[in-house]
């Protein structure tokens, strides 16, 4: 039993890691693969996420193909009743008639699909095919459904990290932003003499009549200053004296 449980830690220590390196849809991956290494008698693996039309395929396994949301009768009821569905054998079962008969078709003889838990994420159900019937015992299923428990948290958290992270870049993209325009407003107040709302006047001047981001227009003029060249940037964007006024 003991080694049982360091085995489960070890797997949930590995899912973790797995989904903390990665982006998203990377880590969706990458634990739909890592379970077809480790659970015993899953052959493919899948991750559907619920949607407007139905539900998308966010992750599968390679020669897996999209679930069919027309012909998914189990994925569907664990999207909506947020409860686990395993089909034993699919040539004796007969609940998803349909669905089954496509498994069958394709080489697939039971089926398991779970629910991930999560909070901030859309509704998300993790499905494991094995090619044998009776694949998924007692046993896989609560290993499965441990390693599934902590994905939903890691999967929350990994949203809200990019989340986090875009907003962190949006933010020091504008601040970069506002920098650089404030140096290329103080050149031009030294230049030509001008007032602040001036010098930012013909910053948006320069812009609109070359159809030019504002940010490009400073950072060239920034830059030109640094390389001696400021004159040569002034004409080419047409930012002359009798466009800015004296200071009063």
């Amino acid at each position: 039993m003991a080694d049982h449980v360091a085995e489960l830690a070890g797997e949930l220590a590995r899912v973790s890691r797995l989904l903390e390196e990665d982006d998203v849809s990377t880590a969706l991956r990458r634990f739909v693969d890592h379970l077809v290494r480790t659970v015993h008698g899953c052959d493919q693996a899948m991750i559907t996420v619920l949607s407007g039309a139905g539900f998308d395929t966010a992750a599968a396994t390679d020669g897996l193909p999209p679930a069919d949301p027309r012909h998914a009768g189990p994925i569907h009821e664990v999207l909506r009743y947020r409860e686990p569905r395993r089909v034993e054998d699919t040539l004796s079962d007969d609940r998803w008639p349909e669905y089954l008969a496509r498994l069958t078709e394709d080489g697939y003889r039971s089926c398991l699909s779970l629910p991930v838990p999560t909070e901030r994420s859309p509704a998300a159900a993790l499905t494991l095919l094995s090619r044998e019937p009776h694949g998924f015992d007692e046993h896989t299923h609560d290993v499965t459904l441990l390693m599934t428990v902590h994905a939903g948290v890691v999967f929350d958290n990994a949203r809200l990290f990019h989340h986090n992270r875009r907003m962190v870049e949006h933010l020091t993209a504008a601040l970069g932003t506002r920098h650089v325009i404030g140096q290329a407003q103080g050149l031009l107040m030294r230049h030509f003499a001008c007032r602040t709302d001036d010098a930012f006047g013909l910053l948006k001047e320069a812009s609109q009549r070359t159809n030019t981001k504002l940010r490009e227009v400073a950072s060239a003029l920034v830059e030109a200053q640094d390389r001696g060249e400021l004159a040569d940037a002034l004409a080419r964007y047409r930012i002359g004296r009798s466009r800015a006024s004296a200071p009063g």
